[in-house]
Protein backbone atom coordinates (compact mmCIF):
# COMPACT_ATOMS: atom_id res chain seq x y z
CA UNK A 1 0.00 0.00 0.00
CA UNK A 2 1.27 3.45 -0.86
CA UNK A 3 2.14 5.73 2.03
CA UNK A 4 0.20 8.98 2.21
CA UNK A 5 1.95 12.31 1.71
CA UNK A 6 0.04 13.68 4.67
CA UNK A 7 0.00 12.67 8.31
CA UNK A 8 -3.24 12.10 10.17
CA UNK A 9 -2.78 15.45 11.90
CA UNK A 10 -2.42 17.25 8.58
CA UNK A 11 -5.47 15.51 7.12
CA UNK A 12 -7.61 16.37 10.12
CA UNK A 13 -6.33 19.95 9.94
CA UNK A 14 -7.43 20.15 6.30
CA UNK A 15 -10.87 18.83 7.20
CA UNK A 16 -11.18 21.39 9.99
CA UNK A 17 -10.26 24.16 7.51
CA UNK A 18 -13.01 23.01 5.17
CA UNK A 19 -15.51 22.83 8.04
CA UNK A 20 -14.53 26.39 9.00
CA UNK A 21 -15.75 27.62 5.64
CA UNK A 22 -12.80 27.42 3.25
CA UNK A 23 -14.07 26.32 -0.19
CA UNK A 24 -13.00 22.84 -1.21
CA UNK A 25 -11.42 24.02 -4.46
CA UNK A 26 -9.28 26.58 -2.58
CA UNK A 27 -8.29 23.98 0.02
CA UNK A 28 -7.25 21.48 -2.66
CA UNK A 29 -5.19 24.11 -4.49
CA UNK A 30 -3.54 25.23 -1.24
CA UNK A 31 -2.49 21.70 -0.23
CA UNK A 32 -1.87 20.31 -3.72
CA UNK A 33 -4.38 17.49 -3.87
CA UNK A 34 -7.26 16.64 -6.13
CA UNK A 35 -10.90 17.04 -5.04
CA UNK A 36 -11.36 13.28 -5.40
CA UNK A 37 -8.51 12.65 -2.96
CA UNK A 38 -9.92 15.24 -0.57
CA UNK A 39 -13.33 13.59 -0.54
CA UNK A 40 -11.77 10.15 -0.09
CA UNK A 41 -9.86 11.45 2.94
CA UNK A 42 -13.01 13.15 4.20
CA UNK A 43 -14.91 9.86 3.97
CA UNK A 44 -12.21 8.10 5.98
CA UNK A 45 -11.28 10.77 8.55
CA UNK A 46 -14.40 12.96 8.66
CA UNK A 47 -15.63 13.65 12.18
CA UNK A 48 -12.48 12.30 13.85
CA UNK A 49 -10.14 13.89 16.32
CA UNK A 50 -6.40 13.29 16.20
CA UNK A 51 -6.60 10.64 18.94
CA UNK A 52 -9.29 8.79 16.97
CA UNK A 53 -7.12 8.82 13.85
CA UNK A 54 -4.12 7.50 15.76
CA UNK A 55 -6.25 4.71 17.21
CA UNK A 56 -7.54 3.88 13.71
CA UNK A 57 -3.97 3.63 12.40
CA UNK A 58 -3.00 1.43 15.34
CA UNK A 59 -5.95 -0.90 14.72
CA UNK A 60 -5.17 -1.09 10.98
CA UNK A 61 -1.55 -2.05 11.76
CA UNK A 62 -2.68 -4.69 14.26
CA UNK A 63 -5.19 -6.07 11.76
CA UNK A 64 -2.49 -6.37 9.07
CA UNK A 65 -0.21 -8.20 11.52
CA UNK A 66 -2.97 -10.64 12.46
CA UNK A 67 -3.77 -11.30 8.80
CA UNK A 68 -0.10 -12.13 8.14
CA UNK A 69 -0.05 -14.49 11.14
CA UNK A 70 -3.20 -16.23 9.91
CA UNK A 71 -1.79 -16.63 6.41
CA UNK A 72 1.43 -18.13 7.84
CA UNK A 73 -0.54 -20.57 10.01
CA UNK A 74 -2.72 -21.63 7.07
CA UNK A 75 0.38 -22.16 4.93
CA UNK A 76 1.94 -24.29 7.67
CA UNK A 77 -1.24 -26.40 7.79
CA UNK A 78 -1.11 -27.00 4.04
CA UNK A 79 2.56 -27.99 4.19
CA UNK A 80 1.97 -30.38 7.08
CA UNK A 81 -0.97 -32.02 5.31
CA UNK A 82 1.15 -32.47 2.18
CA UNK A 83 3.96 -34.03 4.23
CA UNK A 84 1.56 -36.44 5.94
CA UNK A 85 -0.04 -37.36 2.63
CA UNK A 86 -3.55 -36.51 3.71
CA UNK A 87 -5.82 -34.86 1.10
Amino acid sequence: MRKSRFTEAQIIGMLKEQEAGLPTSELCRKHGLSPATFYKLKAKYGGMDLSDAKRLKQLEDENAKLKRLLADAMLDNVVLKDLLGKP
